[in-house]
């Protein structure tokens, strides 16, 4: 949304709000701001006094902030009004996905955001955009704004086979903290939006109950001419429909084995089942950090169910350092390689690097000891989660030198052969461990990990 098109649709929210138009001047104001003018610029446009303009900058700042109920001062006016009307933009390369309350032409694209009265008010009095013969409808607004997104592109081109070749109904995208999951997802819809007539992006973080999960994405699909109908299944076989659950781990147990359901939201796991089994034209992905038994099951069974483990960037994570101004670029490789290409933890110890060494990399990497710093507490949120047998083999596994042989019986863990097995798949579900090459299949923990176990097993 450009500004004179913010600027339109601030003043009609201001007018359903108080039954007022903006001023001339006001519009001048907030256009000027947008633009990142300052108010003697503004006066000496409108031909008005520095004191009177400076003014009614402050009356409008109270004017927006009772409209929109929030602090709106000149400082944060742009961010504010960009998020309250959605018209966040996520650029990847050539693709972009524009957000708005109404029907944008040049993308065929219509944002839906509920049926509130200023949103019905200004449904009625619309814009003067012309509506497409073919309308989709998208609402990614409860999705994380992210400013860059960095390669991918192999991700990408699988994601859009299963999708578009493949017809896949369900795809699990599972991979540790900050990965980089969600930036995915959001890349591969600004690529396939067209493909679909709805997509919605919800996050499990708050731990919705399936039906009102359910409720919701009803309302959604129901923002479109087409007439209700009863189940949400039905609407994935009479339309084509991309919705995104993120953090779906929030589902899972902490303290057991991974993919083990809470109690109370285990008719998620028979919802997801019934999209993998059903036949429709239309695909759920699940955003996680562990990947369920259930899922890998159904991954089995059908052709319809796919599943990828996201893992770091690779090169194209000098990205991140040079959005970050580091210095050194020669060692940027060995930066990389050291913290895995990923782009959370790199975008931590690249902050570190800027706050203890002024951007300049190689002090760190000088150091032969791996520094985790602020990383730490992620590092510890996930292995929280694990029940006491996984801590346990996760503190032997880090003591090990060598990657251990799966078919190796281990007495010192006190435990059956089918036990480790049954522990192992839950870490390499978690993606905690990783299966290494060799004459017979062996696994070690993530170094990164074992990294973190070492230095605070000295630290006692």
């Amino acid at each position: 949304m450009d500004i004179q098109e913010l600027s339109k649709w601030t003043d009609e929210q201001v007018f359903a709000k108080t039954g007022k138009h903006l001023s001339s001047l006001q519009k001048s104001i907030l256009e000027s701001i947008l633009h990142h003018k300052n108010f003697h610029k503004i006066a000496d446009q409108n031909g008005y006094s520095y004191d009177h303009v400076k003014k009614e900058g402050a009356k409008l700042w109270k004017l927006l902030s009772g409209v929109f109920t929030e602090s709106i001062e000149q400082s944060n006016v742009r961010s504010i009004l960009q998020n309250k009307a959605g018209s966040t933009i996520y650029s990847f390369g050539d693709s972009s996905l524009i957000i708005s309350n109404h029907k944008i032409k040049e993308n065929h694209v219509n944002i839906c955001r509920g049926n509130s009265p200023v949103a019905q008010d200004i449904e009625k009095r619309s814009y003067s955009v012309p509506v497409p013969n073919e309308v989709h409808f998208v609402d990614i607004t409860t999705a994380p704004e992210l400013n860059c997104n960095y390669g991918r592109d192999s991700e990408i081109s699988t994601l859009k086979s299963w999708m578009v070749n493949d017809q896949a109904r369900l795809i699990t995208i599972y991979g540790l903290s900050g990965i980089g999951k969600t930036a995915l997802i959001l890349k591969l819809i600004s690529e396939i939006k067209t493909e679909f007539d709805y997509i919605i992006y919800r996050s499990l973080e708050h731990l919705p109950k399936l039906r009102n999960l359910k409720d919701h994405l009803t309302n959604f699909f129901a923002e479109s001419p087409a007439s209700s109908l009863p189940e949400i299944i039905d609407y994935f076989r009479s339309s084509r429909c991309l919705v995104v659950l993120d953090d779906v781990q929030h589902l899972f147990k902490p303290g057991h084995l991974a993919g083990h359901y809470l109690t109370e939201y285990k008719e998620y796991r028979h919802f997801f089942q019934q999209v993998a089994t059903s036949s429709h034209q239309s695909c759920l992905i699940l955003s996680s950090w562990e990947k369920p038994g259930d899922i890998e099951t159904l991954e089995k069974e059908s052709q319809s169910t796919k599943s990828l483990k996201i893992e770091g960037l690779g090169a194209s994570a000098k990205e991140i350092l040079l959005h970050k101004k580091l210095q050194d670029e020669s060692i940027w490789d060995e930066l990389i390689q050291r913290y895995q290409g990923h782009p959370g933890w790199l975008n931590i110890i690249s902050a570190t690097i800027m706050e203890l060494f002024d951007g300049r990399a190689a002090h760190l990497i000088q150091e032969e000891e791996l520094f985790l710093g602020d990383i730490e507490a992620t590092l510890e949120f996930q292995l929280e989660r694990l029940s006491e047998l996984e801590k346990k083999v996760v503190q032997w596994l880090g003591s090990q030198d060598e990657p251990i042989a799966i078919f190796q019986p281990y007495a010192n863990l006190e435990l059956s052969q089918n036990k480790f097995w049954q522990i192992m798949q839950s870490l390499n579900r978690r993606c905690l461990v990783e299966k290494v090459a060799m004459d017979a299949p062996a696994f070690q923990l993530n170094y990164i990990f074992k990294a973190y176990l070492v230095q605070k097993l000295k630290n006692k």
